[in-house]
């Protein structure tokens, strides 16, 4: 057995749909601008172009939603609805139907975002680690495992207090999830455990202490949560 210096965290894992087991989570990569319309009101051009990624750790994950706190050190705290996929299987450098089989499940994330600092950042050219990255920055919903379509489809959406603020389809995304995974792979070993928010839709915007928040997607468990 191992002498540790201090007993080491526990290890963050997400409740599986339909079954006692958890899954658990090694890492979390997230893709930027990934709906065309969700590209246009950040001001990018929704081309084609290869999908960039960027990283929350594993920390920052809120299973089951519940409540969340506000961050500090902002101002303007957006909400992004997304697809997450939940990789079950290794592999690199794979081309896009080999990257499908990887994919052991779904679930509903939302990437909670502090936009001020973000926009500081990119106006600088410096790392979005602070705006994206911080501490129950990703609530989570359970996870669904099942055999996984490389182009899933059905209705996306989030709420705020009862109001519809993003709703869209999955197959609006710029890139599919298995060509995500596909050009994760060629950066990254991918292993089991990991995760990858696949984008946003059109929609985001700001959320203030008091608001409950509802994100759903066709045939996965809802997340809810509050801001505290």
């Amino acid at each position: 057995m191992t002498d540790y210096i201090f007993s080491p965290p526990e290890r963050v894992s997400l409740a599986i749909a339909g079954s006692e087991a958890r899954f658990p989570v090694r890492r979390i990569l997230c893709v930027g601008q990934n709906y065309a319309a969700h590209a246009r009101e950040m001001g990018a051009d929704p081309t084609r172009r290869p999908p960039f990624f960027f990283s929350k750790p594993t920390d920052a994950l809120v299973p089951g939603g519940g409540e969340v706190p506000y961050p500090g050190m902002t101002r303007d705290l957006h909400h992004e609805v997304e697809l997450v996929v939940a990789i079950g299987h290794g592999g690199a450098q794979l081309d896009p139907l080999s990257a499908a089989r990887l994919i052991a499940g779904w679930a509903v994330g939302v990437d909670l975002t502090r936009r001020d600092l973000q926009s500081e950042a990119k106006a600088a050219g410096r790392p979005w680690d602070a705006a994206k990255g911080f501490d129950f920055s990703a609530p989570i919903g359970a996870l669904t495992l099942e055999d996984a379509p490389s182009h899933p489809s059905g209705n996306i959406s989030l709420a705020v207090n009862g109001e519809v603020r993003q709703s869209s389809r999955l197959s609006d995304m710029i890139w599919n999830p298995a060509e995500v995974v596909a050009q994760a792979s060629t950066l990254w070993r991918l292993a089991p455990g990991d995760l990858i928010f696949t984008g946003t839709p059109e929609g985001v915007g700001p959320l203030a202490r008091g608001d409950h928040v509802r994100a759903s997607i066709d045939g996965l468990v809802p997340l809810e949560f509050t801001i505290v």
